[in-house]
């Protein structure tokens, strides 16, 4: 037996049976250990998500055993505890056939455009399983939205020293936070939910932002950067709003990051892209690269996530997880489902 959880509709989750997944030629069949929320699943059960359809078996970031597995190319052998990648492309589009297959012009992620892995079973092409090098299967789940900071930070191509905005304290927020101390930058965090700075700063992020209202907002740029502004801002939320304030707190000059995804559209006044002659960078997904790097330094010591994850329910409880996460986003960073 197969089981799986369902997002039906707004509000609507279900636990349901399914055939077996057959493997084919290429593919191996993997038993899921452990899943994550990702804002993106939060945003289908609200209904605020721009790229998902219903019904649709959510989920994305995840571990697993291998089950059943061809003789391969990448030492990957039944037992072993993997993570994947989630992001099919097709292939075929000017993205993919440049290499940017993170941002193809057809890109389904699993649980969003494709079915996710919010199951007992499912089975995965080979070169999408990373091995997990003896990692926790508690840990391997967080792997996947490292990389969504990560990939964003590389975007920006900080150097040490200088002054980074996460606007956004939400797990993708401080994942990038973490990337970005990774490569030396001062790092300020900011949300308008005072708990979500609380954890932050129990984080390790001291330098932080209550975005109250606009005057209170410019006040702290101006406090925190001495009237310069921040060299690099990260958009790590999804709303015109928090777009407008990575415009209006970085630099002359400086490079504004956009992660988040929305479905609102923003009244702009573009004129200032040009006064401050900004540079402007979508970060979309990741790359092999991203999940292999991320994977070495967490196994060498250099990168600690298990300190995000603030819930842990059984998969069975998947309607009560969402609806708590739903009603206490401020309070929880990263929700895990065991399986």
């Amino acid at each position: 037996m197969n089981r799986a959880i369902l997002i039906s509709d707004v509000r609507k989750v279900e636990i349901i049976e399914q055939e077996m997944p057959k493997r084919k030629k290429g593919e191996a069949l993997l038993k899921i250990l452990y899943g994550g929320i990702c804002g993106s699943d939060l945003g289908s059960y609200r209904g605020s998500f721009a790229y998902f359809s219903y019904p649709r078996v959510p989920g994305h970031e995840f571990s697993a055993e291998i089950v059943e597995i061809d003789e391969n190319d990448e030492g990957l052998e039944p037992g072993m505890i993997v993570t994947c990648n989630p992001y099919f492309n097709c292939g075929k589009c000017h993205a993919c056939t440049h290499g940017f297959v993170n941002c193809c012009e057809d890109n389904q992620t699993m649980g969003v455009q494709r079915e996710g892995a919010f199951a007992n079973y499912i089975t995965m092409p080979i070169e999408r399983i990373y091995n997990g090098r003896g990692l926790p299967a508690k840990t391997l789940p967080l792997v996947e939205p490292f990389c969504i900071g990560l990939h964003g930070i590389k975007r920006a191509a900080i150097k040490p020293g200088e002054k980074v905005l996460i606007i956004g304290a939400g797990t993708i927020g401080i994942l990038a936070a973490k990337a970005a101390k990774m490569y030396g930058a001062e790092v300020t965090v900011c949300d308008v939910a005072p708990n979500k700075l609380a954890i932050a700063k129990r984080l390790g992020f001291s330098s932080v932002i209550l975005n109250a209202g606009p005057e209170s907002f410019e006040n702290e740029i101006e406090r925190i950067t001495r009237g310069q502004g921040f060299d690099v801002t990260i958009e790590a939320v999804g709303q015109p709003s928090t777009f407008q304030n990575a415009l209006d707190a970085v630099c002359s000059h400086g490079r504004v990051i956009v992660i988040g995804v929305a479905k609102q559209n923003i009244d702009l006044f573009f004129t200032i892209i040009q006064k401050k002659e900004l540079s402007i960078y979508g970060s979309r997904n990741a790359l092999k690269e991203d999940f292999l790097y991320t994977i070495e330094q967490i196994k060498n010591g250099s990168l600690h996530l298990d300190d995000i994850v603030t819930d842990i329910y059984p998969f069975e409880d998947a309607a009560r997880a969402f609806a708590e996460f739903d009603h206490n986003q401020g309070d929880k960073l990263k929700v895990l489902f065991s399986f």
